[in-house]
């Protein structure tokens, strides 16, 4: 990832001195936080909205920036009065931290005497459990991949590895080959190295059915589209030989989810909850799993128990003589 902000982002925040600051804001995450990329460019959708709104109110002193600037740009956020369209309290929320950081930032770097947000609180989001389908469901998407051609064999690996290993779209495919390592015999993949949010590395392990097939599209399929580009260590190719895009994964598992007649919105981050939901439902402990998903805080991973306890008073229910 380039250590530089992309230029048309860059222009519109430094319209403003306000926008400046929040340009170099931008860069101390990127360098010193090491964000990734999606992360970084949502707090720049968010800053320059910021920006927007302060200039809309004249004000063009980040010194002149007092707290009620700040709370009212968290309720423009809500009723869309700042002339975007309003935001749901969970996004809301995320752009309100954005705009906290910034002025936290500034505030410690002695830009500012004082931090006008620091009392300014995100509105609190309604719980939302992760959606996660079942292992029946899971199983015919995987089994709806033809796999007789190469293209249909990286399909396969790639939506085998998603369930395996409970990756979020952005680590699988930005895996390199070198990332998997195999036995000694080189008979499957065991392990594979993952860089999530952070750049932070964990390792994961591989299931046998994965494994498998990631090692079929390595040595079957990968070659022949490698051959199709300049060479990449990339693992999951395109049908040119670069690397694969998301957006490229999100339509390889829209289609076998199609195929399958899983209807609903499936998405790469589907079957990541339902990697975690299988596992708890196997008597998993959630701290091993807080460490597959990679997970900074537990309680992230919490929310996961709550699908399971549905799962079982649906079970109590129905099985139970007495339950109703």
């Amino acid at each position: 990832m380039s250590e530089t902000l992309s230029a048309p982002a860059k222009d519109e925040l430094r319209e403003s001195a306000p926008g400046r600051l929040m340009s170099e804001y931008l860069q101390h995450m990127l360098v010193e936080r090491g964000l990734s990329a999606n992360t970084l460019a949502a707090y720049r959708r968010d800053l320059l909205r910021y920006q927007r709104f302060l200039l809309k109110r004249e004000v063009h002193d980040i010194l002149a920036i007092t707290r009620h600037d700040v709370s009212g740009f968290a309720q423009a956020l809500a009723t869309g009065a700042d002339g975007h369209s309003p935001l749901s309290p969970r996004s809301a929320a995320r752009t309100i931290v954005a705009v906290r950081g910034l002025h936290r930032f500034l505030a410690l770097e002695g830009t500012t005497p004082t931090d006008p947000a620091e009392d300014v609180h995100p509105p609190v989001a309604g719980q939302r459990l992760p959606k996660a389908i079942s292992v029946d469901e899971v199983v015919r998407i995987l089994e709806a991949v033809n796999v007789e051609t190469p293209a249909g064999q990286r399909d396969r690996a790639l939506l085998e590895f998603l369930y395996s290993t409970g990756a979020r779209i952005s680590e699988a495919v930005g895996l390199d080959v070198d990332d998997v390592s195999a036995d000694e015999a080189l008979e499957r993949p065991a392990v594979v190295r993952l860089f999530g949010k952070g750049s932070k590395e964990r390792l994961v392990p591989l299931g046998s059915y994965a494994a498998r097939a990631v090692q079929s599209y390595l040595v079957r399929s990968r070659p022949g589209l490698a051959s199709n580009g300049r060479g990449t260590p990339a693992l999951f190719l395109n049908l040119r030989g670069g690397r694969l895009s998301r957006q490229s994964a999100w339509s390889i598992l829209r289609a076998a989810a199609e195929k399958a007649n899983v209807t609903g919105d499936v998405s790469p981050h589907t079957l990541r909850h339902s990697f975690a939901t299988h596992l708890l439902e196997g008597g998993a402990d959630v701290r091993v799993v807080q460490e597959l998903l990679g997970h900074a805080s537990v309680t992230t991973t919490q929310v996961y128990t709550l699908v399971t306890a549905d799962t079982l008073r649906e079970v109590y229910a129905a099985a139970h003589p007495r339950a109703l």
